[in-house]
């Protein structure tokens, strides 16, 4: 499932908060058991898995470099990237948020034959490290396809805007990041030169710049990851993401999966702070 997304003044609508609130109102939420179910038939459990590998990123933010923490990096990302540590907090919060309607809708679809092997699909996309091969290779298949004026774009872009990529995916790693940075300062591994506000209007001010970008890597990624399946199994998909059902399991999903990696890169900065003297930002 190409998940794709929360704490803050930011207003972002789908923080955990407003999740629970709409939660409540759709209906009870599913027993642990069918949650269970649900990760597993969607491969929400594997997205959740891939967060690990958006930890390389951290050092970067912080305006230094894995290698700066020695063998001490590897050693932290394992224990807070835990797969066994996300995997019990998404199933946490599912418990409480995820109406059981929507539970079931989201398996009526991963679990069909067409479901399953999309699932299968993105599963092995998430777990990909090689990113640069990705997106040389969806680059390459996005080329041939213009160059044939090929209906095949239309539908990629089709499934993107069904799923929110763009929108979702910038305002959420803004806020992973806003998140980390607060996070690095409190614990003293840097100094912000930035309030608090005058940051996230940085920020947002680079969105629309981002916006371009990002469409175009979100098409990459999909003509890669998409390449063994037909125009009409792709329009299926689609037609099935577009379902209003569908679009509040992905808000769900997202606002989950972003929250979960907020908290972990939060769960960084506190540690850090016992690696790296204080860093200026």
């Amino acid at each position: 499932m190409a998940f794709i997304f929360r704490q803050t003044a930011l207003g972002m609508a789908l923080a955990l908060s407003f999740v629970l609130t709409l939660a409540g109102a759709a209906g009870a939420a599913a027993e642990r058991e069918r949650v269970e179910t649900f990760l597993e038939v969607t491969g929400f459990d594997v997205a959740l898995e891939s967060i690990r590998l958006s930890a390389d990123s951290a050092p970067a933010m912080l305006g230094l470099a894995a290698d700066d923490f020695g063998s001490e990096w590897s050693r932290l990302v394992d224990d807070v990237f835990a797969t066994s540590v996300m995997h019990d907090m998404g199933l946490e919060i599912l418990e409480k948020t995820l109406p059981e309607d929507l539970l079931e809708h989201g398996i009526a679809f991963y679990g069909s034959e067409l479901g399953q092997r999309l699932v299968a699909t993105e599963n092995d996309a998430h777990m990909e490290e090689e990113e640069g091969f990705k997106a040389e290779a969806g680059g390459a298949i996005l080329e041939g396809l213009r160059g044939m004026d090929s209906d095949r774009v239309a539908i990629l872009e089709r499934l993107n805007a069904a799923s929110a990529v763009e929108d979702t995916s910038i305002a959420a790693m803004q806020e992973v990041q806003i998140r980390f940075l607060l996070a690095a300062a409190a614990a003293g591994v840097i100094e912000l030169r930035m309030e608090e506000p005058d940051l996230r209007e940085a920020m947002r001010s680079e969105r629309e710049a981002l916006r371009e970008g990002l469409r175009e890597s979100a098409l990459e990624g999909a003509a890669y990851t998409y390449q063994a399946f037909t125009d009409e199994e792709l329009i299926t998909y689609a037609e099935a993401l577009e379902d209003p059902k569908m679009q509040q399991v992905y808000e769900l999903m997202n606002a989950v999966q972003y929250e979960i990696m907020a908290n972990r890169f939060e769960a960084v900065a506190e540690r850090l702070s016992e690696m790296q003297p204080s860093q200026d930002l």
